[in-house]
């Protein structure tokens, strides 16, 4: 794409780029208080589309604590983010508005009514402002999911935290912001959750997988033999070893720019990795269509180490375009084979993450 805005778009991993031992550590950093607060307010508040709240505009935030969210609704490293976005929402909600900014990364996170769908679904309260165009993105200068940015009741951007992790510091400062505003309501102490489901912090001491995107513009470790190609509909081979965090497709498949979309049943998409969890972003098209899956681990059905959405046989169905839990594998945590089979065709498949 044009003016950088792919680069733009890539997940936060951490502080040194693609380097997975660094990235709960997120980056907490200070920004100059006078260098245009006014217009990322302004941003938001041109926005027309809202969910859980009328728009808010810079007039109805003045006096407030903004606590501006960047998310995209399959991201795994926004979705164990949330867990402290909500807690905070509700403790501080006499000074404090928790504004999230839905910038979508793939087209599908575009539609409006799946979003809200998604934002029920994860229980969450707060406003949440529609930004398919990238307009508040942009006047933030936004680089990543999930992005923090803290506005003090002066409507100026005082401190900004990529990714996740350093949750602590992150509620001192909307505790000091708040302390400066007057607000009343609790200061001291910091929120406790409990965590479940996607939203369970990553096991980092045996993540050895970065993400890796299954379209064609932005795959890593394709090891198919013939390698990939875009648009052609064509069939794939699974070689019989793979090395750590290489992947491979076996069936009829193309490779769009995007995703990769399966031409008939029986495809099976192989990878190679080591972490706790394992996630795939996929959906069946068109609306309303669904499609059938069977996922094993070292060909062997994935039993006590199956995630949310399969069972101990390794059964699962793709009913909607979002991210599916398929393997979260009790310790001891190794290196393994992951393979996935479509009994139906049709699946379009987006990137894997791992946790």
């Amino acid at each position: 794409m044009t003016g950088g805005i792919d680069h733009d778009r890539r997940r936060f991993l951490g502080t040194a780029a693609m380097t997975i031992a660094a990235a709960h550590l997120g980056k907490l950093g200070t920004v100059n208080a006078d260098d245009g607060g006014s217009r990322e307010l302004a941003a938001i508040g041109s926005a027309a589309e809202w969910i859980n709240s009328p728009r808010l505009t810079p007039s109805s935030l003045a006096g407030k604590v903004v606590l501006v969210d960047f998310c995209t609704y399959t991201c795994i490293n926004w979705l164990r983010t949330l867990p402290y976005r909500r807690a905070w929402a509700q403790k501080y909600r006499q000074g404090l508005v928790v504004i999230g900014v839905h910038t979508p990364e793939f087209g599908f996170e575009k539609n409006v009514d799946r979003v809200r769908r998604a934002v029920g679904q994860m229980r969450i309260e707060y406003p949440m402002v529609i930004d398919n165009d990238y307009v508040i993105w942009r006047a933030f200068k936004n680089q990543y999911w999930p992005a923090l940015y803290f506005i003090d009741a002066r409507g100026r951007v005082r401190q900004q935290h990529f990714g996740e992790g350093e949750y602590e510091r992150s509620e001192m400062t909307i505790q000091r912001l708040l302390a400066e505003a007057g607000a009343g309501g609790p200061r001291d102490g910091l929120v406790s959750v409990d965590a479940s489901g996607v939203e369970v912090a990553a096991d980092w001491n045996s993540l050895r997988s970065p993400e890796n995107y299954v379209g064609h513009d932005r795959t890593e470790n394709f090891a198919s033999p013939g390698g990939r190609e875009l648009d052609r509909r064509r069939r794939y081979a699974a070689p019989a070893r793979l090395a750590l965090n290489q992947w491979a497709l076996a069936g009829e498949w193309t490779m769009g720019r995007e995703a990769t979309v399966l031409g008939s049943p029986q495809g099976r998409i192989v990878y190679r990795f080591h972490a706790r969890d394992l996630h795939l972003v996929m959906g069946p098209p068109p609306e309303g269509s669904s499609v059938r899956f069977r996922v094993s681990i070292d060909g062997q059905a994935p039993g006590a180490a199956h995630g949310l959405d399969v069972d101990g046989g390794g059964n699962g169905t793709v009913v909607e375009p979002r991210l599916y839990q398929l393997i979260r594998q009790p310790k001891p945590i190794v290196e393994r084979q992951f393979e996935i089979e479509f009994l139906d065709a049709g699946v379009e498949a987006f990137a894997f993450t791992f946790g």
